[in-house]
């Protein structure tokens, strides 16, 4: 399924799915007026605003700042270019507003050269990232990969996780489950309902309704393919990656997020991860739960084109970011249907410029980074639930003409 008709499918079901009282009360969980509001959560009327503060509504768990702050020098404001489209030629605010767009920031050389906050957003808004935490996943792996708490990508998941030796995961590598290549009977595919999806059941009994475990299907779910042998995008696959990283650190995954990456990233504000149950109970949504301010998000962004450091001090280790950045291309057959090229570790190639690759979350947002050009851009959007043919295309050309235009002297 293209990540496009995956986004509509998941965002349709959602926003549109009836307000139904559970008919089970569960302790501890969440009130009938919480559920009817999370069940709003991707509703296009409103989703411009329930992208932000998501720890208002859903289980969180905080990830505090520490240390010095990484200060981002701003330089010579960059002169938006014009964006050509079917529907003529305009100007940034024509542009942004066109992409449902409610932040964005370009970096070039390292210094902040635009900045944008729409909305009624500001630069204390934290945004739902959704999908782009797996990026920061795949970070966190390298980062206990480098520290021997994790001995080898081609270990496998029941190496750490003994509950998952018996299903489906039980013959797939660390690697192959970055790569999205796990070989497990699972899709990305939400259909609600009388008989709805695994995906589906998931969605509302773990992230709604907090009854159960996202990763919990993960012990049972058997083998559709060869490990390794096919891409197929699936958010539990992430989520396994976080059962591990916890077991092989012995770290809460937000306590291990707190030192190991955002401490020493310099960022500015907290975040957090959003959870599925309270604390005792659940655990970080490490495949679509990552929220933090625009500026933290450029950060991750900047680190990760300076090839792991902040300044001097080598955050990532050196060759994990080339390594989880070097993509697979996808085969001719999914190409023709999916929106982007291929995929590396928890990464994706969106398009054909050299080295260029992205962090992308569902509804719109990117952390894309152009390393031709030195050039880091953060979108953070609320796009609809059926999103328009033509809506990714534009976003990624207009990313072209960001990157090409000519750093402000």
């Amino acid at each position: 399924m293209s990540v496009r008709l995956w986004h509509a499918v998941l965002s349709a079901s959602v926003a549109l799915a009836p307000v139904v009282a559970s008919a089970q009360t569960v302790p501890a969980g969440p009130s009938a007026a919480v559920i009817s509001m999370r069940e709003q959560w991707l509703n296009p009327a409103v989703n411009s605003f329930t992208f932000r503060d998501t720890n208002k509504v859903f289980e969180s768990r905080d990830v505090p700042r520490s240390g010095p702050v990484w200060p981002l020098v701003t330089g010579p404001a960059l002169a938006m270019p014009q964006h050509q489209s079917s529907a003529g030629s305009m100007g940034y605010n024509a542009w942004a507003d066109r992409t449902f767009t409610n932040a964005l920031l370009v970096m070039k050389d390292g210094k902040v050269v635009f900045e944008d906050y729409r909305n009624k957003s500001d630069a204390a808004t934290h945004f739902i990232s959704f999908s782009m935490a797996k990026t920061f996943t795949a970070l966190l792996v390298g980062i206990a990969l480098g520290e021997g708490k994790i001995h080898s990508l081609d270990d496998k998941a029941g190496d750490y996780v003994p509950e998952l030796k018996t299903g489906g995961y039980g013959d797939a590598t660390i690697r192959q489950i970055l790569q999205m290549r796990s070989g497990v009977d699972y899709e990305e595919r939400y259909d609600f309902g009388e008989h709805p999806s695994l995906a589906a059941t998931i969605h509302t009994k773990a992230i709604v309704r907090n009854q159960m475990r996202f990763a919990d299907p993960a012990v049972t779910i058997g083998k559709k393919t060869a490990p390794g042998s096919t891409f197929n995008y699936a958010t539990l696959d992430t989520a396994v990656l976080g059962w591990i990283l916890e077991r092989a650190t012995g770290e809460k995954l937000e306590t291990y997020t707190a030192s190991r990456l955002w401490g020493p990233l310099g960022a500015e504000a907290g975040a957090f991860w959003m959870a599925d149950g309270p604390p005792g109970n659940g655990r970080a949504l490490n495949g679509m739960g990552y929220n933090a301010v625009l500026r933290d998000f450029a950060r991750i962004g900047q680190m990760m084109l300076d090839g792991g450091k902040v300044g001097d001090s080598q955050v990532i280790p050196a060759g994990w970011v080339k390594e989880m950045t070097t993509m697979i291309p996808f085969p001719a057959e999914y190409a023709r249907k999916a929106e982007f090229k291929g995929y590396g570790y928890q990464t994706w190639q969106v398009d054909n410029e050299p080295g260029a690759y992205s962090a992308v979350g569902l509804a719109g947002q990117f952390i894309y980074v152009h390393p031709a050009t030195r050039t880091v851009i953060v979108k953070l959007s609320y796009n609809p639930p059926v999103e328009p043919e033509w809506l990714t295309g534009e976003v990624i050309d207009y990313f072209h003409a960001i990157a090409r235009a000519p750093a402000p002297k």
